[in-house]
């Protein structure tokens, strides 16, 4: 049974003593004057008084759910489930591969009065709209495919400057080989040469055009900040890709940084948290965990996918909820990284977990993530 929402919180330090420890954060240390020896005896009554270097300020990152979990609900028992979860923000997907009932884009388009009576219902009850979520594949070799993606994520962007949403999350979407081409062809291999060359032409004749065309029609309408999923399957699916795309195209591309699809491919999730920090590419931010089958990793590599979760017999990983896949600790880490590189974004919770599903799973990953932010806080303000 998943833990009541509104039932007493459990000591944050026991918290994280049971599931992985506690970071300590080291104190700020004094600083003298540049350049200047030690006082001697007599200089000290006239020295001036050290003054301690205050601790960093940190921000309070809210926490919110991507809607898709709550697939099943209309819009006010989703709010009413929000605010019994404490969650405090959220990101609607307005169409593609999640679409849900949620957000009905065309009609708000339609009627103004209607999308403000929309956005007036979360802001009543304080949960910040973080994103719009359009997943969908705009470079599709079949042009019915693209077209309709194309017409989805025009209509999000619209909808995003009506109603002021700063964020539109994606993927980049994958071409095929070729103009001829039925679906879509992956490529991570250089080798032989002629995969190396249908990247060379995905890229120039297919991925740089489209995504320089969208991002100037999201810059025309006041949106400036496209988070692509680094998600496999697509041409953009790490953080090296992101920011080749974002160094052809502009400043509007992007990360939605879901470290669930960087965990298998090896990344140290708080090094590129700092990473994209750096370049001013973090966009977004989905929570979720994944947990890697060591046993069958070392049998069958970290490549042993399948398209449904058919059996765990050879599976190299699964996506759990936030904690069951690396202890509190790491996520500890995680969070105080967003918030040493002044991420400015929500956490949104995906919820994929086949053993956690729906709402126990959400409750589960906020739970895990209240906890390491609050312990955070508490540790700066002391």
């Amino acid at each position: 049974m998943s833990r009541k929402a509104n039932a007493p919180a459990v000591s944050r330090r026991r918290f994280l003593a049971a599931t992985g420890g506690v970071v300590a954060v080291a104190p700020a240390v004094a600083q003298g004057i540049p350049g200047r020896a030690s006082a001697s005896p007599a200089d000290a009554a006239v020295r001036p008084p050290v003054i301690p270097i205050p601790p960093p300020s940190l921000q309070k990152i809210p926490i919110g759910v991507f809607d898709p979990v709550f697939y099943h609900l209309p819009l006010e028992s989703f709010l009413d489930k929000l605010e019994a979860l404490g969650l405090e923000a959220v990101e609607i997907a307005t169409s593609g591969y999640p679409r849900t009932p949620h957000c009905p884009v065309q009609e708000m388009l339609e009627d103004l009065a209607k999308a403000r009576a929309w956005k007036k219902k979360f802001d009543d009850r304080n949960i910040r709209i973080g994103a719009f979520s359009c997943h969908g594949n705009p470079v599709h070799p079949d042009a019915r495919i693209a077209q309709r993606d194309r017409d989805a994520y025009h209509r999000t962007v619209l909808l995003a400057e009506r109603l002021e949403v700063p964020v539109i999350v994606g993927f980049s979407g994958c071409p095929g080989d070729s103009d001829s081409a039925r679906h879509p062809t992956w490529v991570t291999y250089r080798w032989p040469d002629d995969y190396e060359e249908v990247v060379k032409w995905q890229w120039k004749e297919k991925v740089i055009p489209y995504w320089k065309e969208a991002a100037a029609f999201a810059r025309q309408h006041g949106v400036r900040r496209l988070a692509f999923e680094m998600h496999p399957g697509f041409v953009v699916y790490n953080p090296w890709t992101l920011l080749r795309l974002r160094a052809a195209v502009g400043e509007e591309i992007g990360a939605n940084n879901d470290l669930s699809h960087l965990f298998w491919q090896g990344c140290d999730p708080v090094e590129v948290i700092h990473l994209l920090g750096k370049q001013g590419a973090l966009f977004h931010a989905h929570m979720k965990d994944t947990l890697v089958f060591k046993d069958n990793v070392a049998k069958y590599g970290l490549l042993a996918f399948e398209a449904r979760d058919s059996g765990r017999d050879h599976l190299s990983m699964v996506f759990r909820a936030v904690g069951y896949g690396h202890g509190a600790n790491l996520w500890k880490d995680v969070v105080k990284a967003y918030m040493d590189v002044g991420y400015d974004g929500i956490l949104s919770i995906e919820n994929e977990d086949p053993f956690l599903p729906g709402e126990v799973g959400v409750e589960r990953a906020a739970y895990v993530l209240k906890n390491v932010r609050a312990e955070l806080l508490d540790q700066l303000s002391h």
